[in-house]
């Protein structure tokens, strides 16, 4: 049987509207760049976006910021993390999300997840009486939402607070509340390869006032937090503007306007990854040998990843598995890698996080677990191309 060969970039996005392109040559022109550098009363494109957003979200405040990463950093200083004081998050994440931690002076303390890539929660009340942490960092890791209305019962009971880390589920919900509308705060990410393209760019909201003034006071407001968009009275900043750390981090305007001229179509571009991811779904696990985890029909989720797991293999097969698939143009990442690739690393090597924990449970979600991006210039017909090429290279792999 011949080999079947895809052809399309796995890195290639859509392009930025028009609207984006006459606004940013307007910006150009203008020279006025800087997200404080208005006329009058006008409202700078960074205000312009926090607000939209805000309203979007159906939260009080929001920030725009220079990156998803920034935002969780500052969001921790703002929710009153001190130096060496631990917050719980997920073993399962990205670099960025325990940088952000260590960057804001805390220690991360690694939580178990399950089978299904969600927080491990008996793990998480033990660590959380172990730790006194009082902040979790909740990972929503490659858009995978937990039960949520359990997760925040306990976070209650426990005193915690939650910092939601919301990179991959920006449109998602649980059941009829958006994701990000749960914790205290939540952090977005408009990198490239998230559900707004500005290259690089966080949204942080809260409905805190005392928290959105801080965010406001880190992110460099330069006393001049009464030209936000999303931001609490100015009575609010009396109480903190002497004492929070200026760090310059809000978003310019040009990537504003880029995201400004994106968050409209943002629902109707769900729709479309989910349509992509269920048909990717549907192929991948009809092949014998190859599984993706559950997710509860509570779950509104944005399918722009998707996460399998060849069960028929041995862990030693999966790089010659991912050699295979990529000679037939499919890119594959893998969780359980040893060593950190790419955007992708395993718990195990941040080995500034001391001591290192030993998770089993994590490590054997991770053993198998590949990733699989669908960026929106994929059609049906490449999804359906995408799961023949994977189910030709496991039929391979299991006769052998």
């Amino acid at each position: 049987m011949s080999k079947i060969q895809f052809n399309k970039a796995f890195t290639q996005q859509e392009p930025i509207p028009e609207t984006a392109k006459k606004r940013v040559m307007e910006l150009l022109d203008s020279g006025r760049l800087h997200r404080y550098n208005t006329v009058g009363s006008e409202l700078s494109d960074a205000a312009l976006l926090e607000q939209d957003f805000a309203h979007y979200q159906g939260r009080k405040y929001c920030l725009a910021c220079t990156s998803g990463g920034y935002g969780l950093h500052i969001a921790l200083r703002a929710m009153g993390l001190q130096a060496g004081g631990q917050v719980l998050t997920n073993a399962y994440t990205l670099a960025p999300v325990p940088g952000a931690i260590h960057a804001a002076g805390g220690q991360p303390v690694l939580v178990e997840i399950d089978e299904n890539y969600h927080l491990d929660l008996a793990d998480l009340k033990a660590k959380a009486k172990s730790s006194h942490a009082k902040i979790l960092l909740l990972s929503l890791m490659r858009g995978h939402i937990p039960d949520m209305d359990r997760l925040m019962a306990l976070c209650n009971e426990l005193g915690l607070q939650v910092l939601e880390d919301c990179a991959h589920t920006m449109g998602g919900a649980w059941g009829k509340v958006k994701s990000g509308n749960f914790g205290q705060v939540a952090a977005f990410s408009l990198q490239t390869y998230k559900h707004l393209n500005t290259g690089e760019g966080g949204l942080v909201v809260t409905d805190d006032a005392e928290i959105a003034a801080r965010l406001i006071m880190h992110s460099g407001a330069y006393m001049l937090y009464e030209r936000h968009g999303a931001a609490p009275a100015p009575e609010v900043f009396e109480q903190v503007r002497l004492t929070s750390a200026n760090m310059s981090g809000r978003m310019d305007n040009i990537r504003a306007a880029i995201g400004l001229a994106q968050l409209p179509n943002l629902d109707d571009n769900c729709k479309r990854w989910n349509r992509r991811y269920s048909i990717l779904r549907n192929a991948i696990v009809a092949v014998p040998g190859l599984a993706i985890p559950a997710r509860d029909a509570r779950e509104s989720f944005v399918g722009s990843s998707l996460q399998f797991r060849p069960i028929g293999l041995d862990g030693a097969q999966i790089p010659d598995f991912m050699s295979a698939c990529a000679a037939q143009g499919v890119e594959l990442k893998w969780f359980g890698d040893d060593n950190p690739k790419g955007f992708t690393s395993r718990y195990d090597s941040w080995h500034y996080i001391d001591p290192m924990p030993h998770l089993p449970n994590t490590l054997r979600a991770l053993e198998k677990t590949l990733d699989l991006r669908v960026p929106l210039t994929f059609n049906d017909e490449d999804c359906h191309l995408i799961g023949a090429v994977i189910a030709q290279v496991t039929a391979e792999f299991m006769g052998r």
